[in-house]
């Protein structure tokens, strides 16, 4: 019984994101040609998809190796396969669960028994989403330099990069800071916390002791932000969309971010209503923005259907399951 008015919250929470989806979503085909959208959507051409599907190929296998470098930090050495497989599965929870974290579970479930703590796993998964993050706003940074002409809110997107950078710099000089921020936390339960602040800690400085990986991890944080411009931009040949480079490298990378707010499900709605405002903004036909937006979204989620295959299958494919008392 006591879990019950959780329940209720969930499942109102997940009512409300939906409702602001369809909401969007209704609006923006309202006040957009339809017969537009379709006939491009029609007219897509599979060779400029195969290359989009490739492109999101090798973005996993570069989100697996950068994920590979910071877990070397720890002394943890899985393989970069193993990790591509991982974040494979963790593509397909994250498309088919009302949340963008549930691929964060699984990953952090995947490296838990190799870690030996869920602590250090949970601190290595949110590490690389914070690098990942960090080069989002570095690509819609530079992107917003290429511009033509002003945009507007560009400036916060220098404002997030710079908070970012130095927000990371910090507290990987000094390791101390984020447990001694999070001490308050002991009085619930004082040892759990204190043993797992401990920990979070000890990773941090090792990450610190590890810089080059760190480097490396970053840098492969950048080409992953890249390659999801390079997704869009293909998919956009293939849909006789003429989306310019620059603008590209504005568009996709400011619609992850506002994607990033959790007010719908899995940016369904959000993610088209940038699009088109951009598109509109930059000079481009609405109808195309909102195609595009579809279509990538669409391909994204058929690209994830492997990963819920695999998940199936995944006993003697994946790393270990983590046993019950690892802390």
């Amino acid at each position: 019984m006591s879990s019950h008015p959780g329940r209720v919250r969930r499942a109102s929470l997940v009512a409300i994101k939906l409702s602001i989806s369809v909401g969007l979503l209704i609006v923006l085909f309202r006040q957009t040609d339809v017969d537009a959208v379709m006939a491009r959507l029609r007219q897509v051409e599979p060779r400029w998809i195969l290359l989009a599907l490739v492109a999101q190929a090798v973005l996993l296998l570069v989100s697996g190796w950068r994920w590979r470098r910071l877990l070397v930090t720890q002394n943890v050495h899985a393989s970069t396969w193993q990790l591509t497989l991982s974040c494979l599965v963790a593509n397909f929870f994250n498309n088919f669960l009302p949340s963008n974290i549930g691929g964060d579970v699984v990953r952090i479930a995947d490296t838990a028994s190799l870690t030996g703590s869920r602590t250090v796993a949970t601190a290595v998964v949110l590490l690389d989403r914070v690098l990942g993050l960090i080069a989002l706003f570095a690509v819609a940074a530079t992107g917003s330099l290429l511009l033509r002409h002003a945009l507007p809110g560009t400036g916060y997107i220098w404002i997030l990069l710079v908070l970012g950078a130095v927000s990371a710099t910090v507290v990987l000089a000094k390791p101390a800071l984020v447990p001694r921020l999070l001490q308050p936390l002991t009085r619930l339960r004082k040892e759990w916390v204190s043993e797992r602040l401990e920990r979070l800690e000890a990773m941090l400085g090792r990450v610190a002791g590890h810089r080059i990986h760190l480097a490396q991890a970053f840098i492969g944080a950048l080409a992953v932000q890249v390659l999801v411009v390079f997704f869009y931009l293909s998919v956009a040949q293939g849909l006789h969309i003429d989306l310019p480079l620059r603008d590209a490298l504005v568009i996709v990378p400011v619609s992850l971010v506002i994607q990033l707010a959790p007010v719908s499900i899995n940016g369904f709605g959000v993610r088209e209503a940038v699009f088109s405002y951009l598109f509109a903004r930059l000079g481009h036909a609405v109808d195309a923005g909102l195609a595009l937006s579809i279509a990538g979204a669409a391909l994204l989620i058929l690209a994830s259907l492997p990963g819920g295959l695999l998940f199936l299958m995944r006993r003697g494919l994946m790393m270990s399951a983590p046993s019950s008392d690892i802390p």
